[in-house]
């Protein structure tokens, strides 16, 4: 008896074009009915009549058998579909079947399958995700924590599963929600880690809310870290509140050998009565890839709330790879201070630029903005990331509030210019204010010890309404043998008409020793 191979796939494509044939027939077959079946005569002799009248029951006589034809045709490709989807079970039924002998001595000695996905933990309990098979096989997906009963806080989310030799990490469960006045939300679970020759991490899981008056949300869980190749995991989101302070972000998973580090997870805002949650910090890579860009703080939305950090960026590779971006600091309110951002990424390997830092928080009222992030170091043969720039003040009616700094940039090492300084953030002042300041801007990084200009200078911030105006940063020197240095900032403006004094700006940067030129100073703000 010879052997019968059927492919299901094969069999659906086949009943797929057989459909489309018969569209096309069908199609044509009523186009030419009006045409076919009501036959005018030539003429008006018998003959003319017999003739016209033979044609049009002809064509009535075909279209009733390809109205059969057709219904064998559809019959026939329903048949064809049916018997695809019962060898495609068959198979799939001993697929499973095989699989269960194969995993079976795995399983039995360490609990663990060889091929295949690890099991989900079960919503509302906190279990971990099961880990992937050892050879092929994704981790499970952490179970959500449970929400907490009366005074307790939310219970954690499980962590994700691990995979195997080749699979991805399980995403993290998200933590328990809090509903009791003063009860935190459960931490968000960490991701499980990509597979030791490929697979990146899985996501961390998002920190537990707080549903009462008062009381902090959960922080998010870490991402999972990347494989030999994979990237590392995304950092859980920290969780919202209604009263207190907001959950922080989780940090980036750490990438692989040839991998990208996880992005860090964003703070929560927060409504009423409390801090917004600090971003989490980008996860670093390894050999080749790039840092995780840092999560950007949660904001102050009410009177009285500052706003969370910026989480810092990770750093690239030790052969390869940029810094991650700074995170940006939250919005502050109510005189409450905007949060700083996170500082970029260092390139801490042999070709890289730094990571530019995040922007400063601006603020909603009366508060001051937060300050840049500084721009992370180049690597050996590579720019310094740029500072960012610093948050604006707050403008209300009678009370204003000063600019944040900008960010100073990052410094080269050996080959490469230094990073520019981040602009400072204007500064306001209401009619009962006083001694509100803009910020100044950040000063360059310095050039490579070999060759590299140095940065140039943040401006300085705008003052209004009887705000100084910020100084301009200075520019950063080339301290090698050739480069130019870098410019000055302006100093910031003053405007509105009330007295105050324009920012200075900053000085330059000296040139190379053996060739280069000197910086040019910054010119001073102007009163108008």
């Amino acid at each position: 008896m010879s052997y019968l191979i059927a492919a299901p796939q094969l069999l659906t494509e086949a009943a797929r074009d057989l459909a489309n044939i018969a569209l096309s027939v069908n199609a044509a077959n009523a186009a030419s009915v009006a045409l076919t079946t009501n036959v005018m005569a030539p003429g008006f002799d018998e003959v003319s009549a017999a003739i016209a009248s033979l044609v049009s029951e002809h064509a009535q006589e075909y279209q009733a058998f390809s109205a059969r034809a057709a219904l064998f045709h559809e019959q026939f490709v329903r048949s064809l579909n049916a018997a695809a989807g019962s060898y495609a079970y068959a198979e799939a039924a001993a697929a499973q079947q095989l699989l269960s002998v194969i995993n079976a001595p795995t399983e039995a000695l360490i609990g663990r399958p060889l091929i295949g996905n690890g099991a989900n933990g079960t919503p509302g309990t906190g279990q971990n995700g099961g880990d992937g098979g050892l050879l092929y096989g994704n981790g499970g997906s952490g179970g959500s924590g449970a929400a907490g009963s009366g005074s307790d806080p939310g219970q954690p989310g499980g962590r994700g599963g691990n995979a195997g030799l080749i699979g991805y990490g399980g995403a993290g469960g998200a933590g328990g929600a809090a509903t009791a006045f003063g009860a935190n939300g459960g931490v968000g679970g960490a991701g499980g880690n990509g597979g030791w020759l490929y697979g990146g991490g899985g996501p961390g899981g998002t920190g537990g809310a707080n549903t009462g008056l008062s009381g902090f949300g959960g922080a998010g869980g870490d991402g999972g870290n990347g494989g030999l190749i994979g990237n590392g995991g995304v950092g859980g989101a920290g969780g919202t509140v209604n009263a207190g302070n907001g959950g922080a972000g989780g940090s980036g998973g750490n990438g692989g050998v040839f991998g990208n580090g996880g992005a860090g997870g964003n703070g929560s805002g927060v409504v009423s009565g409390g801090t917004g949650g600090a971003g989490g910090a980008g996860g670093n890579a390894t050999l080749f890839g790039a840092g995780g860009h840092g999560g950007t703080g949660g904001a102050g939305l009410s009177l009285g709330e500052a706003g969370g950090a910026g989480g810092v960026g990770g750093a690239g590779g030790l052969v390869f790879g940029d810094g991650g971006l700074g995170g940006d600091g939250g919005a502050g309110a109510g005189g409450a201070k905007a949060g700083a951002a996170g500082i970029g990424g260092d390139a801490i390997g042999l070709v890289g630029t730094g990571g530019t830092g995040g922007h400063g928080g601006n603020n909603l009222n009366t508060g001051d903005g937060g300050a840049g992030g500084a721009g992370g170091a180049g690597g050996w043969f590579g720019n310094g990331g740029n500072g960012g720039a610093g948050g604006n003040g707050g403008n209300s009616a009678n009370f204003g509030g000063s600019g944040g700094n900008g960010g100073a940039g990052g410094n080269a090492k050996l080959v490469g210019a230094g990073g520019f300084g981040g602009a400072g953030g204007s500064g306001q002042n209401g009619s009962l204010g006083t001694g509100r300041i803009a910020g100044s801007g950040g000063d360059g990084g310095v050039g490579g010890l070999v060759f590299g200009s140095g940065g140039f200078g943040g401006n300085g911030g705008t003052g209004a309404g009887g705000a100084n105006g910020g100084n301009g940063g200075d520019g950063g020197s080339a301290i090698g043998q050739i480069g130019d240095g870098g410019n000055g900032g302006s100093g910031g403006n003053v405007t509105l008409g009330i007295p105050a004094s324009p920012g200075t700006g900053g000085t330059g940067g000296t040139g190379g020793r053996l060739l280069g030129n000197h910086g040019v100073a910054g010119a001073d703000g102007t009163a108008t």
